[in-house]
């Protein structure tokens, strides 16, 4: 673990889910609070890549982290995503922008982005790998890595043939783990294997590790006051390979809910760990589309007929696991007002080819459909 040595606690903020204001631009007051209140507690890890919020994310940090603090206070990772550049000669103009927008000289971890077979074979193409290293070797990047959205498999094809990587980021929540499509538990176990170190994403699964089902929530009550993100992160945070685990918080009281429990960390129990398999259960009994928001699938043009298919996803999940009476109002009056609904797919399977979650969005979409349209 000498690669974290700079690094104070196993707890990092996750950039990409920012409050924002109903202008849609980041509320860079209350997240100059969130800063202050991670800082005062003893964290220092920021984690965002150039497409978060549409490139706000970075624009954000600058404004609100980088331009106040000084450098040996914060520790800031950044990544290479595949959809902003087309060749080799476009990586380095595009590295230069991301240290621009975050208003740094260096990137202290420089991951590459979201990869799987399919981006793992453009990244060799462009020798991105290659370019990052010799980043690395003039002195803007600290520490080279990877974040990780594919089976155990392809991993391990990538680590063989790069075994400079430092750390790897992969996906791990209490609910996928067992799950032979996420295959968390393998992934994992790789890490483990070639002795990388892992950091951690989307540990409360976009959100829905914190609002459970009815059905669910009197299990987690009965373990005693914490909350219900407080037993997923811990539960991602008690494997001993697991460095760091992030946590996308958009307000200030998940913030300060997050650092009340990490602050002196203690790992899950084994009554608590048989809770959450009870709780996994639950979920599995209601069938949830198994989707945590990233919106991987909408950007970049992702989807032809531009509909909003973790929106819609959210909303069949809340009608059908939670019961909300306000669903069918929310899919017409706002989700599908100006854009398309779920029964106007196409099939095209651009989605699919982009999920983290590997989940099958065109028959999911046939659902949401009889659901709504």
């Amino acid at each position: 673990m000498e690669h974290f040595d700079e690094v104070d606690k196993n707890f990092g903020f996750g950039c990409m889910r920012l409050p924002m204001k109903e202008n849609k631009q980041v509320d860079t007051a209350q997240f100059s609070e969130m800063i202050s209140c991670f800082l005062k507690n003893g964290f220092n890890y920021f984690d965002t890549a150039h497409g978060y919020l549409d490139g706000k994310s970075e624009l954000a940090i600058k404004e609100c982290l980088t331009s106040k603090y000084p450098r040996d206070q914060y520790i800031l990772t950044d990544k290479l995503t595949g959809s902003y550049f087309r060749s080799e000669e476009e990586i380095r103009p595009l590295f230069a922008s991301q240290l621009h927008a975050c208003g740094v000289d260096y990137f202290d971890f420089y991951l590459m982005h979201a990869q799987n077979a399919h981006e793992f074979e453009k990244f060799q193409k462009c020798h991105a790998y290659e370019t990052a290293l010799a980043l690395k070797r003039e002195g803007k990047i600290k520490h080279f890595g990877i974040s990780f959205h594919d089976k155990a498999d392809v991993l391990e094809k990538i680590l063989i043939a790069y075994p400079q990587i430092e750390i790897v980021q992969i996906q791990l929540n209490y609910l996928d783990y067992e799950d032979p499509s996420i295959e968390s538990k393998k992934v994992y176990e790789v890490c483990e294997k070639f002795g990388k170190p892992v950091i951690v994403m989307e540990p409360v699964k976009g959100g829905n590790l914190v609002k459970l089902p009815e059905d669910a929530q009197p299990i987690i009550h009965a373990l005693g006051k914490g909350s219900n993100a407080s037993y997923a992160i811990r539960f991602a945070a008690s494997f001993p390979n697991v460095r760091m685990v992030l946590s996308g918080m958009s307000d200030l009281y998940q913030m300060q809910d997050n650092v009340s429990f990490m602050k002196d960390f203690v790992p899950l129990l084994p009554e608590e760990k048989e809770a959450l398999k009870k709780v996994t259960e639950v979920f599995h009994s209601h069938g949830m589309i198994p989707c945590t928001g990233c919106h991987y699938c909408v950007e970049e043009n992702h989807c032809p007929k531009k509909i909003r298919i973790p929106d819609l996803f959210a909303v069949y999940n809340a009608k059908k696991t939670f019961h909300d009476w306000n669903a069918d109002y929310y899919y017409h009056q706002v989700l599908t007002k100006d854009n398309g609904k779920a029964s106007d797919c196409i099939k095209c399977g651009m989605c699919e080819k982009v999920c983290p979650q590997h989940l099958t969005i065109r028959d999911l979409l046939v659902d949401v459909a009889k659901e709504f349209d």
